[in-house]
């Protein structure tokens, strides 16, 4: 994830809670598939904490997709967002909210995510803390869960 994105989606997690698995592999990938990685997942009702690893069973859990870019909101991060709801079935969660994080709103685009269930969470460069890019942090709220 991106040095510009990683701090915006640390943020949101911040005030949402749950366990956070960042880059959060949902396809592997081989030499006919493209490996998938989701910029974040989030497991609410568990206790809070980032994720040691890319994976962790989600089946039966409440959970939140987050694609995060530092710009506008375009077509390219709507369809991050809307698909990877899609990807993520198959490891039958109990439910699927989709976020998508950005720098800047547009109005059309959106539009579009709201007829489409997909949330716009718009978080500036104003909003930067140094403190969500500090491996300190990431550390500190390190989870000791090791379920792969």
């Amino acid at each position: 994830m991106s040095q510009k994105e990683s701090w915006r989606t640390r943020k949101y997690w911040s005030e949402i809670g749950g366990l956070l698995i960042e880059e959060f592999l949902a396809v592997k990938g081989n030499k006919e598939i493209g490996k998938r990685i989701i910029d974040g997942v989030i497991v609410l009702n568990e206790e809070k904490g980032i994720h040691s690893s890319n994976f962790y069973d989600i089946e039966g859990k409440d959970i939140i997709v987050i694609q995060t870019k530092y710009n506008r909101i375009g077509m390219y991060l709507l369809g991050q967002a809307f698909f990877s709801k899609f990807l993520l079935e198959k490891y039958k969660p109990k439910s699927i909210r989709s976020i998508a994080i950005c720098g800047k709103y547009d109005t059309i685009i959106g539009e579009l995510a709201k007829k489409h269930d997909v949330e716009v969470v718009v978080i500036k460069d104003s909003e930067y803390l140094k403190k969500y890019d500090s491996p300190v942090y990431s550390d500190k709220n390190r989870t000791l869960y090791n379920n792969v």
